[in-house]
């Protein structure tokens, strides 16, 4: 009898070649920006999760093309995103962070301030889905990048408060190549499967037109429709 086929296992990995990525972040000004390297050069210090320099800019377009004035994060670490997202709402415009680790919000304000971008930021303390929850009104952008567990509830809560022609920005929806393996090893048991989960809530949603752009970890933009 002869033997079953070996069972094949697809490893996380990178989305992109290295090589890719290195050209794709070499097309870019570093020098006009030394509070964000000086978060990068942080976040590479202690293996902190920052969206990086590609993501950083690409958020930073995406809310500039769509005029995003009222910006709210779910997650905001040390004010990484926030500093692009700031850039782009311009004087007037606001992002409203949420951060459950208070040396984060510290840290978060001290950079924004340096980079003269702190009159934009809201930052405030506590858990994202309590926060949001006491947030009025409807926003430009909700940007998304919590514990990934959380994925599916956060999509629920924000998708309803973007505006028409409004955006869901999501990151890590890749999450290193898991939602694409037959095996792997998650980070945190159940986390794959939610943003899986997540993922398809999106793209079956006929409100929303939904893409994933796959540099670094993967970012999803999702663009809910004009009436």
């Amino acid at each position: 009898m002869p033997n079953p086929p070996a069972t094949k296992t697809t490893k996380p990995h990178n989305t992109i070649n290295p090589a890719i990525e290195t050209y794709m972040r070499g097309l870019l000004d570093s020098t006009d920006h030394p509070v964000a390297l000086a978060m990068e050069a942080l976040a590479e210090q202690n293996n902190f999760p920052i969206v990086g320099r590609l993501v950083g800019v690409f958020l930073e377009t995406q809310a500039k093309m769509i005029n995003a004035r009222r910006i709210f994060e779910f997650g905001s670490g040390y004010g990484y995103s926030a500093y692009w997202f700031a850039k782009a709402v311009g004087e007037q415009g606001q992002v409203i962070c949420s951060e459950a680790d208070l040396v984060n919000k510290d840290k978060a304000e001290a950079y924004l301030q340096a980079a003269g971008l702190a009159d934009r930021v809201d930052f405030r303390a506590g858990m994202a889905q309590e926060i949001f929850k006491q947030t009025q009104g409807m926003f430009d952008i909700c940007y998304n990048d919590v514990d990934k567990g959380d994925y599916p509830e956060i999509w629920q809560l924000a998708k309803d408060r973007i505006r028409p022609g409004g955006l869901y920005i999501a990151d890590n929806v890749l999450w290193r190549g898991r939602v694409a393996a037959t095996h792997y090893k998650d980070v945190f048991q159940g986390w794959t499967e939610a943003i899986r989960a997540h993922n398809q809530l999106i793209f079956d949603d006929p409100d929303f037109d939904a893409f994933i752009n796959p540099t670094r970890d993967g970012v999803l933009v999702a663009r809910r429709k004009s009436a």
